[in-house]
């Protein structure tokens, strides 16, 4: 049965290839060369590089003879030969495999096969280099990102029509970020070469004024990073300090030039940790690779900031508070538009929390949480004096709560709107105190500015010639009303533990939620390794 099925399937393919080329030359003169057999053959699994080869003709791309042939080939495994230089995993791609086939394909028929063999490799190494080699929803379920994916039938069309090497050249993110990140990944590799950072600070705690081996280790580790010139001293002096405050800055420390507990963490993570966090980054990058907006919005979760960027520069920058670490509280990362800002918002309470959270304090007590009202599905407030509240589960609360416009209220004097299915939004808090830490992970997954007013002056003035005077007109009414942008703005939600600035040094955050971890470890899986390179 089986052999019956696999000889239907091989008629049916060489019926395709004499369909195509009947169509093309006249009955008498029609032949079916082996090598065009072969290759529908071969590349029938495979709908898109079969879509490819159908439309040519079966013609080679790879195996022909001449300079356009040899110039694809070698082109390409230069590629391959370097993928690791992107942080890919070399061995997915088999070059000596595919060279093997090459090599000994002495009949029409292993040439077709090599080939197929060829492009379907091909189409593999372009997509990983240009959107990932990771599925990022398969990596962490909040990664729900949509990667901007190119066709794969398209890489080949295009790259028989192109310069082999200036195409396969464009593959990549042409962004400076990624430009900047595979200059500190070859940095970090050749400081493997010669040691990675040096020894650790055993200390738990070095401040102005001490002194000894500990200090040492210190200066010496400041060295390693780049952060502070050579030195013999052992004492913790100015020099010391002012190095431990740029290397707290670079990693998003508080900046008071004492080496306590949360920087000796830092300081103590080696140049492969490091490495890690740029190759990771580099593949978020491929997850991302599409024009951001001339003006977007930018917001870093490992950063803990909001950020307006206007043709490259950022133009407003503000403190955040993002998603508790709680695997239900987190913030996702995606893309969307915001289209509105609401001032003097109600707060409509999110059913996960009103049943998670309320229901259990109603049970209670049912006067519990009296800022906020009951409301049945006409819209109705609804007297709590009448409701048994032990009646209900989570499965069968039948109320919205919601809290009025107020300075009390959960989501401030204004939101910022760019309506999602994870119902995620930028907004205002009466929680101020909370911007002044160090690590800033409290919400149930929204985004808490610290200068909500300032943000939204920011975004109006594109639209009203006096945008903080608007703004408090309508605010100083206390009803909600939406305001609509004219021009809607990107919102990009991201998670970066290792970034760059144009100007200055590297910079790392610490991964909050363990997002990172998880993919390093997927890459690595895949045949991702940390390689030193001699410099």
């Amino acid at each position: 049965m089986n052999l019956l099925r696999f000889l239907s399937v091989k008629l049916a393919v060489v019926g395709l290839v004499l369909a195509s080329v009947m169509a093309t030359a006249p009955l008498a003169e029609a032949e079916v060369t082996a090598f065009k057999q072969s290759v529908a053959e071969a590349a029938s699994r495979d709908k898109d590089v079969a879509a490819f080869y159908r439309a040519n003709g079966y013609q080679p791309l790879w195996t022909g003879k001449g300079n356009k042939f040899r110039e694809r080939r070698k082109a390409f495994f230069a590629a391959l030969g370097s993928a690791d230089e992107h942080g890919l995993s070399v061995k997915r791609y088999d070059i000596e495999g595919l060279k093997a086939k090459l090599a000994a394909a002495k009949t029409k028929r292993a040439l077709g096969e090599a080939e197929v063999a060829l492009s379907k490799a091909f189409v593999k190494y372009a997509r990983d280099v240009q959107t990932g080699m990771l599925t990022p929803k398969r990596v962490d379920a909040n990664i729900v990102r949509e990667v901007p994916y190119r066709s794969r039938e398209a890489y080949l069309t295009n790259f028989s029509k192109s310069s082999a090497s200036r195409f396969i050249k464009s593959l990549p993110p042409e962004t400076p970020e990624y430009a900047r990140l595979m200059k500190e990944k070859l940095r970090l590799e050749k400081l493997l070469s010669k040691g990675g950072f040096g020894e650790k600070v055993t200390a738990s705690k070095l401040e102005p004024g001490s002194s000894g081996a500990a200090v040492a280790q210190l200066r010496n580790r400041l060295i390693r990073t780049g952060f502070m010139k050579r030195s013999s001293t052992q004492t913790f002096d100015a020099n010391i300090q002012k190095a431990v405050q740029q290397f707290q800055l670079a990693h998003g420390l508080a900046a008071d030039g004492v080496a306590g507990k949360g920087t000796i963490q830092e300081l103590n993570k080696s140049a492969e940790q490091r490495l890690q966090s740029v190759i990771v980054a580099m593949e978020r990058e491929r997850w991302n690779n599409q024009a951001r907006g001339r003006r977007h919005v930018l917001v870093n979760l490992t950063d803990f900031t909001a950020k307006i960027i206007d043709n490259g520069k950022v133009t407003f920058e503000t403190r955040s508070v993002i998603g508790a670490t709680k695997s239900d509280r987190v913030s996702p990362e995606f893309s969307d538009t915001m289209e509105h800002l609401v001032i003097n918002p109600t707060w409509n309470v999110p059913r996960s929390i009103a049943t998670k959270e309320y229901l259990p304090m109603l049970k209670k007590n049912r006067n519990a949480v009296s800022h906020l009202k009951l409301v049945d599905s006409r819209g109705r407030t609804v007297n709590r004096s009448n409701v048994d509240f032990s009646q209900y589960t989570k499965a069968t609360f039948p109320f919205n709560i919601k809290q009025p416009p107020s300075r009390s209220n959960a989501l401030g004097l204004v939101k910022f709107m760019f309506p999602n299915r994870y119902n995620i939004y930028l907004h205002d808090t009466p929680a101020k105190n909370l911007f002044s830490r160090e690590v800033r992970a409290y919400s149930h997954g929204c985004i808490r500015l610290a200068q909500p007013f300032e943000f939204a002056y920011a975004l109006l003035a594109r639209q009203e010639s006096n945008p903080k005077a608007f703004f408090h007109s309508i605010l100083d009414t206390g009803r909600e009303r939406q305001v609509n942008l004219e021009q809607h703005v990107p919102v990009h939600i991201i998670y970066r533990t290792a970034f760059t600035n144009a100007k200055g040094p590297m910079q790392y955050r610490r991964d909050i939620y363990g997002r990172d971890a998880k993919i390093w470890k997927a890459l690595a899986k895949e045949g991702v390794v940390l390689r030193a390179v001699r410099g």
